[in-house]
């Protein structure tokens, strides 16, 4: 049963603090808090949180007239995960801008280690390694089609952005809280790691050596992908197997999040996952 929802009258009120200027302060990567933004988002924040999947929500905001359009979303809520509402003056001010989407979350995330992460995937495996993803849009959208293509798990290295940053969360609509992921550590190392667990490393470059649809279907396979521009350090394409997606010469290369979703849909193919 969804708490009571409790009527905001002032911006100022301090229960709503931390959703205070969200466009300027993002709480991405304090205290391991984020903020979920949208009923898509919401919905699957209710799900982590219901599936134990180590997100969980401390309150909730919304415009009044949202309430009853989220209520069967509310309800998958724990009754001790308070509900503020508020009309579209105090809301605004709140968050600094106008919300026309009226539906707020704060969360946090109960981190797991990246070994503790890798041990847990399944003998059949796909993972997505991003090395330097600097763009939300780009983070966001790998999520979604990490989703979309039954990826076991999401790696990013130090270098990458945050994938709870509020955008990148909204993008994905909301995959980020149902692909188990993990950022941090050098690319190089989280390779590594991933070899030791016998996967077949596949890098992706223009210049690949080997056409994506090519590639040799494995037990376990990890597709790692960089930032756009630059792509991934000559090192890492050096040191493992790389792949290509075959496209017009009058182009150098594609937008990283489409050609994630290309790369992951051809190997999930080889390993007749879709």
């Amino acid at each position: 049963m969804a708490a009571v929802p409790i009527d905001i009258d002032s911006a100022d009120d301090p229960r709503v603090a931390e959703f205070r200027e969200i466009r300027e302060r993002d709480l991405t990567g304090r205290e391991s808090r984020f903020i979920a933004e949208g009923t898509v988002v919401l919905r699957m924040l209710a799900e982590a949180h219901a599936a134990g999947r180590g997100f969980f929500a401390e309150k909730i905001l919304l415009l009044r007239n949202r309430v009853e359009g989220v209520l069967p979303i509310l309800e998958r809520f724990p009754a001790d995960v308070p509900v503020y509402v508020a009309g579209a003056d105090v809301l605004d001010g709140v968050v600094g801008f106008h919300l026309h989407r009226g539906v707020l979350a704060l969360g946090r995330r109960q981190d797991r280690g990246e070994a503790a992460l890798l041990d847990a995937l399944p003998e059949r495996a796909l993972v997505l390694v991003g090395c330097g993803i600097s763009n939300h849009d780009n983070a966001g959208s790998m999520f979604r089609n990490a989703a979309a293509f039954r990826a076991d798990a999401v790696l990013l290295d130090e270098t990458s952005c945050d994938p709870l940053y509020r955008k990148a969360l909204r993008v994905s609509v909301g995959s980020v809280l149902s692909v188990p992921h993990r950022r941090g550590g050098k690319a190089l190392d989280v390779l590594l790691a991933l070899a030791e667990r016998s996967f077949a490393i596949w890098t992706l470059s223009p210049h690949g050596k080997t056409d994506i649809r090519a590639i040799p279907a494995s037990t376990r396979m990890a597709l790692v992908v960089g930032t756009e521009g630059e792509g991934l350090p000559e090192a890492l394409l050096a040191r493992f197997q790389s792949a290509r997606i075959p496209q017009s010469e009058e182009l150098d290369s594609l937008n990283a999040a489409t050609a994630t979703g290309i790369a992951l849909f051809s190997m999930a193919s080889a390993m007749g996952r879709v």
